[in-house]
């Protein structure tokens, strides 16, 4: 059993390590404090080729196997979590147009998504329906040649500069299940009656906007109709979401690692008694739990990326996954608070705002209570094993 990196990812690994050491770790504590929106950096993972991570290779992307996607997002994520996230609602949409779209669908649109020429996200969540989709508001009801669509959507990443914007909506709010009649609208920035209503201030994960979504009698062409068949928006949303956890576990996994970093740093630094704090038996017990758990969230997060590489459903794996590398970001980020004391709680040091970036992960793509009940179904309903 094989848990390193094979040779092409671990030299993509460090050319992405390269990248953010030089162009985002000097800045991100500058662009988050003052509000800055990142656009030379987006311009550079542009050069990179990074925008295509998920699109096939025939449309011009990169088509990456899923642990390389992971080791995307943990390196960027290690630098600023707000980048990651510039990237990751784009990817996973990215992967649902590539999976499900029409071939007309993947024509328009995957070419200039790889390139980073469109940009994308994924427009789920309401503000009376998070984890429950079934509980959307939001209607498309056909008319003629286009759905008229109408409702309200939150938390949306990527908004501002979004085209197209995906949009789960109840084309059949009479279906039941609900799933039955809900299905996926690939929206143009530039429909009448979309806009993007406002930014949601938040405490952390700065750098990308999250926003309100606003559709008000906007006429939607049939032909945006994910896949061409009504219906299907929930499985298609869901099957993203696996992808979707793999990228926050991944995220997770690279706030942990800085936060890590920092405080073994810090530990060498600072004296106290004569002595670096590291030389304290209970500075090192930190330090050692922090070490264990961010390499032990790491494996996990590989082997949930390796099991979709596999062709394998992952849902469980990938929760699994995404419980433990969050709550090992919380963690670490905290610890590495401690061990920098009062520093800690400056915004001239690191951790900070690696403390207000971490709770994000537990709580997107599915709070962590709420997946732990999903897994706990699967492994009584025999669907998931662990041995």
């Amino acid at each position: 059993m094989d848990f390193a990196l094979n040779p092409e990812q671990a030299l993509y690994r460090k050319s992405l390590k390269s990248f953010v050491e030089r162009e985002i770790i000097p800045v991100a504590r500058d662009f988050e404090h003052s509000g800055t929106y990142p656009t030379k950096i987006v311009e550079t993972m542009k050069e990179l080729g990074l925008f295509g991570l998920l699109v096939p290779e025939q449309y011009g992307g990169m088509g990456a196997d899923s642990v390389s996607f992971a080791v995307t997002f943990e390196e960027i994520a290690r630098g600023w979590m707000g980048i990651a996230g510039i990237l990751g609602s784009h990817s996973v949409s990215c992967w649902m147009i590539a999976a499900y779209g029409t071939d007309e669908q993947k024509v328009k649109y995957l070419p200039d998504l790889a390139t980073g020429e469109r940009r994308t996200g994924i427009a789920l969540t309401e503000p009376g329906a998070g984890t429950d989709l079934q509980g959307i508001t939001t209607t498309a009801r056909l008319d003629g040649d286009f759905y008229v669509v109408n409702g309200t959507k939150m938390w949306i990443t990527n908004a501002r500069y979004a085209d197209p914007m995906p949009v789960l909506v109840k084309t059949d709010p009479a279906a039941g299940p609900a799933h039955r009649g809900m299905s996926i609208l690939l929206v143009d920035a530039d429909t009448p009656g979309y806009r993007v209503a406002k930014d949601i201030p938040k405490i952390g994960y700065k750098g990308t906007e999250s926003c309100e979504v606003v559709l008000t009698d906007a006429r939607v062409h049939r032909d945006q109709l994910l896949g061409g068949v009504e219906g299907r928006g929930m499985q298609q949303a869901l099957s993203a979401l696996e992808t979707g956890r793999i990228n926050i576990a991944s995220r997770a996994v690279g706030v942990a690692q800085r936060a890590y970093e920092e405080a073994l740093q810090y530990s060498r630094d600072r004296t106290a008694f004569k002595k670096p704090i590291g030389e304290f038996q209970a500075i090192q017990l930190q330090l050692a739990e922090m070490g264990t758990r961010v390499q032990a969230a790491r494996l996990l997060t590989y082997w949930a990326a390796s099991r979709l590489d596999a062709g394998a459903r992952a849902d469980t794996e990938s929760g699994m996954a995404k419980v433990f590398a969050s709550e090992t970001a919380v963690f670490c980020s905290l610890e590495a608070m401690r061990v920098h004391g009062g520093y800690g709680y400056s915004q001239e040091f690191e951790v900070e705002r690696l403390y207000r970036d971490a709770p994000l992960m537990a709580i997107g793509e599915g709070t962590n209570d709420v997946l732990r009940t999903v897994i706990a179904k699967a492994l009584l309903a025999g669907k998931a094993s662990i041995e």
